[in-house]
């Protein structure tokens, strides 16, 4: 068997308490696409950064060509073993193709000035060698993504590097440009060029892709063939369940309980011509990968930001948009999905985070009652089980699980009519994830209507139905009682286009 061109033996990454790589293995060999899955959170972006260079593990080992990969600070070492083409585009869309090949190590000539000339023919030989069609001339802001992609390849391809790894290449292409983007990659594998490919969407990996990887839980599961791995193993693999589990017992919603949020033909640049109902005492879940549109559509109905077409009614009132403070009187209750940057005013103290949204609820004219404000907070802080030393201590103090309550009693100080939830149980404590959780459940008792949007399969087992986003449109809906491998299918795109 040939040598490794790449490989990583127990990689561990910690962040402080949170472990997001527990055991990271990977094997690649020369001249073969290699996918790399796993559900959001399952520790794909930190194995990338590891054998990217961009940070070191704290355990574990990582060889090119079995030789130990190069120091941390040698950059150059590292763009002449690996290179990745990301989602966003790391070329400077104001320069040519010319300029961003050679950026920073432009050719020169007599008294150490920048060579044009040379620059442009180089330019033109590295994009000939690389059989990319592509005006070494054109500004990189004018290309289609799927020739700035290849942009992005040929540099890393300049430097030496004949490994690529590929993060969501396929996001923003439609499936011309994706059978393009494919064929290339088969044609630059025959040139001895190797690749690490990472997507949501299974089929690909059937398609482009000679081996499979799979992390789940921050851990590595399993390495095959794809041939020797049926789709529905695949699925297994990353479900962490068999097919045969147990399912969780029918919810049902009264079929006449009133619709309390409406949503018709709801459009933007992130989500397509969304339709969607929430009934009074209903918990709709939205799930979906990370470019699937769905927070994107929970922050537009919580008031952040404004779509370019549809409407969305909340007791058959239009709810308003790109207004947050607006969409609170319209009765909107939100937990924003950075509790500290959108979440909690840090230099404010616990009670004063739980009240602000209604202020006007406990005083008059502009003039607040201490102890009333100290009272409704001391109730809130009971409620949610927040552990603080009361509504005094400063929010900064709290631990991620009871900064979250706080945001959550925030949330439900208004007596909302819908309750949107977005990835309300990330990063807390299994307590604080329950505790969290059956607050959710008895602000339906209550009849709010909740839409919540998550990663974690635990908050959406929670839910009357779950709708699943692909791409910014809804392509599934999941019953109470769906089984996860159903459910990971759907979202990684398996059961449809």
């Amino acid at each position: 068997m040939s040598t490794p061109l790449v490989e990583a033996r127990g990689i561990v990454k910690r962040y402080g308490p949170t472990v997001a790589l527990q055991d990271g293995r990977l094997t690649v060999l020369p001249g073969e696409s290699h996918a790399l899955v796993g559900r959001n959170g399952a520790g794909k972006s930190t194995l990338v950064t590891v054998l990217t260079g961009l940070q070191a593990a704290d355990e574990g080992t990582v060889h090119f060509d079995g030789e130990p990969a190069p120091a941390l600070a040698d950059r150059d070492a590292w763009r002449r073993k690996v290179a990745c083409v990301y989602q966003r585009p790391t070329v400077v869309p104001e320069l040519t193709v010319a300029e961003n090949l050679f950026i920073n190590r432009q050719p020169t000539g007599r008294g150490g000035l920048i060579s044009w000339r040379r620059l442009k023919t180089e330019a033109a030989e590295v994009l000939d060698t690389w059989d990319v069609h592509v005006d070494p001339d054109a500004r990189t802001a004018d290309l289609k993504v799927e020739d700035r992609q290849m942009v992005e390849i040929a540099r890393a391809l300049s430097f030496g590097a004949r490994f690529i790894v590929l993060d969501e290449p396929t996001a923003q292409l439609d499936n011309r440009e994706i059978d393009r983007l494919f064929t290339r990659m088969r044609a630059l594998q025959e040139s001895g060029v190797t690749f690490l490919f990472i997507s949501h969407h299974l089929q690909e990996v059937y398609e482009v892709c000679q081996t499979v990887t799979v992390l789940r839980d921050a851990r590595w599961i399993t390495t095959a063939p794809v041939a020797e791995l049926p789709r529905p193993a695949l699925v297994e693999a990353m479900a962490g369940e068999s097919i045969a589990e147990r399912r969780v017992a029918d919810r049902t919603v009264a079929a006449d309980a009133p619709v309390i949020l409406d949503v018709e033909g709801l459009t933007s640049g992130a989500y397509e011509d969304i339709d969607l109902t929430v009934r009074r005492g209903e918990v709709l879940g939205l799930a979906g990968s990370s470019g699937s549109g769905k927070i994107e559509l929970a922050e537009s109905l919580a008031g952040l930001h404004t779509p370019t077409g549809g409407t969305a009614r909340l007791d058959g009132e239009r709810l308003p948009f790109g207004d947050v403070q607006a969409a609170l009187r319209a009765g909107v209750g939100c937990v924003p999905r950075d509790r500290h940057d959108q979440g909690l005013v840090s230099s404010m103290n616990v009670g004063d985070n739980t009240t602000m949204t209604v202020l006007g609820r406990l005083g008059r004219h502009g003039f607040i009652g201490t102890d009333r404000r100290r009272t409704f907070a001391a109730d809130l802080i009971e409620r949610l089980d927040i552990h603080t030393e009361g509504p005094e201590q400063p929010v900064s103090d709290l631990s991620g699980g009871n900064a979250q309550k706080v945001v959550m009693a925030r949330a439900l100080a208004t007596d909302p009519r819908l309750l949107v939830l977005i990835n309300p149980t990330a990063g807390v404590d299994v307590k604080s994830k329950e505790s969290l959780l059956s607050r959710m459940d008895s602000a339906r008792e209550d009849g709010t209507a909740v839409l919540v949007v998550s990663d974690e399969l635990d908050d959406l087992r929670r839910c009357d139905r779950v709708l699943v986003l692909f791409h910014g449109r809804v392509v599934a809906e999941h019953p109470a009682g769906w089984h996860d491998h159903e459910l990971i299918a759907s979202i990684e795109g398996v059961d449809h286009g």
